[in-house]
């Protein structure tokens, strides 16, 4: 976050860069900020090996599209609650993950926009259509809890971003075991 885009600030390529010393995970990083273009590749030096931007901060999300992909990072767009799911149709050929936010972007410990959750299956749908699904992630954040959970995944997410739900409470770790335990059975079920 910039201040620009969203009014706060918070993680840059240096925190990416610490992170990606201490972990082998892959880093996702969500741009929301006002010129990705100009910081996709120094995030994807400092480790970034998916990243996620809107389009409605750039007249040309193609070339943010083809910059970030020239990093060789993986390419998403976050789609912002009130911006129209079409706006990744003319990329899908290019990115693999869309970032559905269920918050508006901003600021930690929102509530769960529920009616974001015909949008998901909306992608999920136009991915299915596009022959993309198995090619293209649906990717949730904002509000992603206990309570959340199985809506987000019923409605077609595959990815799931948990900040306050894991960092607000007294035990991260038995927050995020909780999450992982019903994801598991989540998966088995129906879909």
């Amino acid at each position: 976050m910039d201040g620009h885009y969203v009014p706060n600030i918070t993680f840059g390529p240096s925190i990416v860069d610490a992170i990606r010393h201490s972990t082998d995970k892959p880093l996702h990083v969500h741009l929301m900020i006002e010129d990705p273009g100009h910081y996709a590749a120094v995030f994807a030096e400092a480790g970034a090996r998916r990243i996620s931007f809107h389009p409605e901060v750039t007249d040309d999300p193609a070339k943010v599209i083809e910059g970030i992909a020239q990093t060789g990072a993986g390419v998403g767009i976050a789609v912002h609650p009130d911006v129209p799911v079409e706006v990744i149709e003319p990329h899908l050929g290019d990115i693999e993950v869309v970032l559905m936010m269920t918050v508006r972007p901003g600021f930690g410990g929102q509530k769960f926009l529920p009616e974001v959750l015909p949008k998901i299956s909306k992608v999920a749908e136009v991915l299915e259509s596009a022959g993309k699904s198995a090619e293209i992630d649906i990717e949730v954040d904002g509000g992603v809890n206990l309570d959340t959970v199985d809506e987000a995944v019923a409605a077609g997410s595959q990815i799931l971003v948990a900040g306050s739900a894991v960092f607000d409470g007294r035990d991260p770790a038995l927050a995020a075991r909780r999450l992982r335990e019903r994801l598991d059975i989540l998966q088995k079920g129906p879909r």
